[in-house]
């Protein structure tokens, strides 16, 4: 039987918890999490750069990429350190360097989406398995990976539960300014 990712991670986090006596925040916690998890993808999303706009978004899905590859999610240029704002509420799943992506932030939301931010400048205070809400700081915009000879921007991208890649600009062009989602 093939066990899926976030409830590996829902175990893991469980016996943390467990190990450190902490029982009452272990079954909080998980209970939060599966909440998370059976509430729909959001049909807009803030967009996750400070001052930028939806009208100044360009929908670079699909772009052809060196080695026959294909964009999957789109840049969003923006001045080296320039805030980064979580899309959405979710645990962190990852943060560090990444192949192409540089330095990297990976957000489980709602549904098991999976929300990729890429070229980083800087991380946030957040660690591994902390719970974060929308709107929170999660790093700053910058060049690393494979974007190191190109102008500073976020790479975002948004994957299904089966890590298949979807189109991020519909969900990002409908939205407010990245103001309305900071808290």
């Amino acid at each position: 039987m093939r066990r899926s990712p976030q409830l590996l991670l829902l175990a893991l986090v469980a016996v943390l918890f467990a190990l450190s006596g902490c029982q009452e925040a272990a079954v909080r916690y998980n209970t939060r999490y599966l909440a998370l998890l059976q509430q729909p993808m959001p049909r807009t999303l803030p967009v996750p750069v400070d001052g930028v706009s939806p009208s100044q978004l360009r929908d670079t899905w699909g772009h052809a990429r060196y080695g026959g590859r294909r964009h999957q999610g789109i840049d969003i240029l923006a001045p080296r350190h320039t805030p980064i704002r979580s899309a959405t509420e979710g645990v962190l799943e990852f943060k560090g360097m990444r192949g192409l992506g540089g330095q990297v932030v990976t957000i489980i939301g709602p549904g098991g989406y999976r929300h990729y931010y890429a070229h980083l400048e800087d991380f946030g205070p957040q660690a591994l398995g902390d719970w974060v809400a929308e709107g929170e700081v999660i790093g700053t915009v910058g060049n690393s990976g494979n974007a190191a000879v190109s102008a500073p921007h976020l790479h975002y991208g948004i994957y299904t539960p089966e890590r298949r890649a979807i189109n991020p600009y519909p969900y990002l062009r409908r939205s407010g300014a990245v103001q309305a989602a900071a808290k």
